[in-house]
Formats: C-alpha cells, sequence, structure tokens
C-alpha cells in the first residue's frame, strides 16, 4: 500500500511539474510575442518617418505621365517645401503610421511565429531554416501584415496623392469613400498587394536572414554590428523591392483611381492602361530609382531596429 501511495505520489510530483512548465513555456511564448510586436512597431515607424517625404513623392510620380527621374524628384520636394512649408513633406505621414505599426507589429511577430512553427516542423531553431522555408516564413509574414492592415494603405495612398482641402484627416477619408464610392473601395487593389508582398516579403526576410547567417559562419561572432546590420538589411530591401515593383505601381493606380481620374478597373486591365498610356518600363517601373534610393534605407532602419530592440528586451527580461 506504501508503494502504491509512492507511486501516485511520484505521478502527482511529476504532473505537477509538467503543468508548471506549460505555464512557464506559454508565459514566455506570450512574452516573446508582445516583445516582437512592440519592437516591430517601433521598428516600421522608425523607418517610414525617414523616408516619409521620398515616399509621398514616389507615390505621386506613379500618378502622373512624368518620368521619375532624380531631378524632378527633387524638385519636387523643393517646390512643395516653398509653396506648402516644411511639413507638408511629411503629409499622410500620420496615416502612414496608422497603417505601419500594426503592419509592422504583425509583420514582424508573425514572421518569428512562422520561423518558430517551420524550425519545428523541419527541426531547425528559426535563424537557421534552409532556404526553402526561410523564403516561406517571409512570404506568409507579409500577407498576413497585409491582409489585416489593407484598407489603411489605401487611405495613406489617398491622403498622399490629394490637396489638404480634399481630406481633412484619416477618418474622413473613409467617410467619403464610404458614402461617394461604397465600402468594397477600401479593398480595391489588393489582389496585386498581396501577390507584389510575397515576393518582396519572402525576398526581404530570405536575404536578410541569409546574410546574417553567413556573416556568423565566416566572422565568427554571433551578432553583427548595428552597421553591418543596416548593410543587410539595405540589401534585402534592395532586393525584395526590385521583384515586386511593378505590382506596387498597379496597385497604387487602382487605390487612387476615384481621384486621379483613371477608372476602377481589374489588375490586367490596369496594367494594359498603364502600357498603353506610358510603355512597359518606363509605366511600370516609374518611380523605381526613388525606391532604390528610399527602400534601402527604410528596410535598413526597420531590421536594425527590430533586433536591437528584441537584443535589449531579452536583456531587460533576464
Amino acid at each position: 500500500m506504501d508503494n502504491g501511495v509512492q507511486e501516485g505520489s511520484v505521478r502527482l510530483g511529476e504532473d505537477a511539474e509538467a503543468v508548471l512548465a506549460g505555464a512557464v513555456s506559454t508565459k514566455r511564448d506570450h512574452r516573446q510575442v508582445l516583445s516582437s510586436l512592440l519592437s516591430g512597431a517601433l521598428a516600421g515607424a522608425l523607418a517610414k518617418t525617414a523616408v516619409a517625404p521620398l515616399d509621398r513623392t514616389k507615390i505621386i510620380f506613379q500618378e502622373v505621365l512624368t518620368p521619375c527621374l532624380p531631378q524632378e524628384a527633387f524638385r519636387l520636394l523643393y517646390f512643395t517645401y516653398l509653396n506648402e512649408g516644411f511639413l507638408s513633406l511629411w503629409r499622410g505621414n500620420s496615416a502612414t503610421m496608422v497603417r505601419v505599426i500594426p503592419y509592422a507589429a504583425i509583420q514582424f511577430s508573425a514572421h518569428e511565429e512562422y520561423k518558430r512553427i517551420l524550425g519545428h516542423y523541419y527541426g531547425f531553431r528559426g535563424e537557421a531554416l534552409p532556404p526553402w522555408p526561410r523564403l516561406l516564413a517571409g512570404a506568409l509574414a507579409g500577407t498576413t501584415a497585409a491582409s489585416l492592415t489593407y484598407p489603411l494603405d489605401l487611405v495613406r495612398a489617398r491622403m498622399a496623392v490629394t490637396p489638404k482641402e480634399m481630406y481633412s484627416n484619416i477618418f474622413h477619408v473613409f467617410i467619403r469613400i464610404s458614402r461617394e464610392e461604397g465600402l468594397k473601395t477600401l479593398y480595391f487593389g489588393f489582389t496585386p498587394t498581396v501577390l507584389g508582398v510575397i515576393p518582396y516579403a519572402g525576398l526581404s526576410f530570405f536575404t536578410y536572414e541569409s546574410l546574417k547567417s553567413l556573416h556568423r559562419e565566416y566572422s565568427g561572432r554571433p551578432q553583427p554590428y548595428p552597421f553591418e546590420r543596416m548593410v543587410f538589411g539595405a540589401c534585402a530591401g534592395l532586393i525584395g523591392q526590385s521583384a515586386s515593383y511593378p505590382l506596387d505601381v498597379v496597385r497604387r493606380r487602382m487605390q487612387t483611381a476615384g481621384v486621379t481620374g483613371h477608372q476602377h478597373g481589374s489588375i490586367l486591365s490596369t496594367l494594359r492602361s498603364i502600357v498603353r498610356e506610358e510603355g512597359a518600363v518606363r509605366g511600370l517601373y516609374k518611380g523605381l530609382s526613388m525606391n532604390w534610393l528610399k527602400g534601402p534605407i527604410a528596410v535598413g532602419i526597420s531590421f536594425t531596429t527590430f533586433d536591437l530592440m528584441q537584443i535589449l528586451l531579452r536583456q531587460l527580461q533576464s
């Protein structure tokens, strides 16, 4: 009888330890998710604020027939500053923040979770995933974030290409679109967005993670220096945005059709319209030179900020 009691006590103790271990693991997982959300939100906000004037210039050039040459872009920035003031260069940035903060938070947090899930499936740690799952984790993270925050992206595009008298604030954009064009307008351009996000996010995260992995292998240091992270992020942004840029042009045209005189249409009709009016290369890659300037800066800041925040939060928790 004593043996039975002892065995029961042992089993009870083991069960209690398992429950406690599970609770600790769940708490740790929740902390990791919150840490990723916070780090991603800050990373997105800093990156987009840094390049907001260039981003607005790119969107404007995507909507007009004028070629987006560097001198034309800087001339537009200068005349905008003279006519509307310095802060007008960040017009629409409040809408950008409303979109970017949740988008970046969801994207980075989802990427960490997808890395963990795929790593568990393939038997690897997240940072040591083989190439194909590494690419898949980035694509899934971008798709998840874009699906949840798309209407905010459309609102940001509308505010960037319209005079400030047309829309007074973010809520005014939602109200006018709903009343004048219908709620379905809030998702015009969603399909090219997702089609563009898959190569963009997939290649960006894949390139950045691959460069960090190569750095560990050849430098012997577990972590790169901040400026090395910036360079890795810049390379990731350059590759990702170049691959997905034509779909970005189509997306912007569809998002702003209601206020720029273009007709709402499908992806193919919008694509044909751009090619017919402006030519394949000039139309679909208009503003790419501006993206090559702002994209690497933004992505470099974003990835670097996220990694450094993650390191800082881990140190604070420990």
